[in-house]
C-alpha cells in the first residue's frame, strides 16, 4: 500500500526531520480471535480439560478473523467516523489504535498523545464518592493529582453530579456513572482522541455538550477519531469515514460518500431479506 506524504496537513505540522507525519496511520491491519468450541461449566469440567491438556491434546478452537488488510491515515486536525454493521470490527481497531490490544501483523503509528474514551468507568470503585472515583480516575487518565484537585469542579459541572459528589458511586446509575467517566476523560489535554460510541451516553442535553466539546477540541486542531452508527452525524462531524464490513474496509473516502455507500448496503441487504421472506411458504388458515 502506497502512503502520499506530500498531503498538507490541517494545521501545526508534526515532523520527524524533514518528514511530514500523519497523526495516525495504519497499513495492512490484520486481528484474529480464537474461539473455542468446547463449554466448561462445572469444576469437573475443567478438570477434565487439564487433564485432556496433559495428555498432549488440544482444545479445537475456530480462527475468527476481526479486521484483515485494513489500511487508512488521518491527517493533524481531521476527524474520521468509523462505520459499519454489529460485528464489523470497529471497536477492535479503536482498541488496536489505543495499544489495548496487538495487531497480529501489520502497522500502526501513532504521533501524538492518546485519550481513548473507550470502555469508561474501568477503575471506578462503587463504596467510594462521587468525588474521590473523580480524582482517582483523572489521575488514571494521565492528569496529575494537583490539577485534577483544581478541576474537579468542572467536572462535576459537565457532568451534572455537583449534587451527587460526596454520594457513594455505587448508588449512582449507570448511565451517570458513564457521564461521570466521560467527562474526566475529555479533561486531558491529549493530540488524539478516541471516541467509542461515549457521546451516545445520558440524555439528550448531555449529548449536546460533548458534542459542543468535541467541536471545540476540532477548533483546536485536535485528531477525532469516532465509532457511531449515527450516519447524520459522521457526515457533520468527521471530513473522513472509514465503512468496515466483516473486518475488511470496504471504503475509505470522503465522509459523505462513505456514509451514502453505506446506508445503500443497508438498503440493498433489508430489500434482499425482504424478497427472501415473500418466498417462505405461508400457512393459510
Amino acid at each position: 500500500m502506497h502512503w502520499n506524504l506530500d498531503l498538507p496537513f490541517a494545521g501545526t505540522e508534526i515532523r520527524r526531520g524533514d518528514l511530514m507525519l500523519s497523526m495516525i496511520m495504519v497499513e495492512d491491519l490484520w486481528k484474529s480471535f480464537r474461539i473455542p468450541h468446547e463449554k466448561r461449566e462445572t469444576i469437573l469440567d475443567h478438570l477434565a480439560g487439564a487433564l485432556y491438556v496433559l495428555e498432549g491434546k488440544r482444545y479445537r478452537y475456530e480462527e475468527f478473523w476481526a479486521l484483515r488488510k485494513v489500511g487508512f491515515r488521518i491527517e493533524h486536525g481531521e476527524s474520521l467516523g468509523i462505520i459499519g454493521p454489529n460485528g464489523s470490527g470497529k471497536s477492535t481497531l479503536l482498541k488496536l489504535v489505543a495499544n489495548v490490544m496487538r495487531p497480529d501483523r501489520g502497522i500502526i503509528e501513532v504521533n501524538g498523545s492518546l485519550a481513548p474514551i473507550l470502555e469508561l468507568g474501568i477503575g471506578f470503585h462503587g463504596d467510594l464518592t462521587v468525588k474521590e472515583n473523580a480524582l482517582v480516575y483523572g489521575v488514571l487518565m494521565g492528569i496529575k493529582r494537583s490539577e485534577m484537585r483544581k478541576r474537579i469542579a468542572d467536572v462535576l459541572s459537565f457532568a451534572g453530579l455537583g449534587r451527587f459528589q460526596d454520594a457513594k458511586l455505587k448508588n449512582l446509575s449507570s448511565g451517570m456513572q458513564v457521564r461521570l467517566a466521560f467527562s474526566i476523560a475529555i479533561e486531558t489535554n491529549a493530540e488524539i482522541f478516541l471516541v467509542d460510541e461515549a457521546l451516545a451516553v445520558g440524555d439528550m442535553e448531555f449529548q449536546k455538550k460533548c458534542l459542543d466539546k468535541f467541536r471545540e477540541f476540532k477548533k483546536q486542531n485536535k485528531t477525532i477519531v469516532l465509532v457511531s452508527h449515527d450516519m447524520g452525524l459522521v457526515q457533520s462531524f468527521c471530513e473522513k469515514a472509514l465503512y468496515l464490513m466483516n473486518g475488511e474496509a470496504r471504503m475509505f473516502d470522503t465522509s459523505n460518500k462513505a456514509t451514502e455507500e453505506y446506508l445503500r448496503d443497508v438498503k440493498e441487504r433489508r430489500n434482499q431479506a425482504n424478497g427472501a421472506s415473500d418466498l417462505q411458504p405461508r400457512i393459510l388458515s
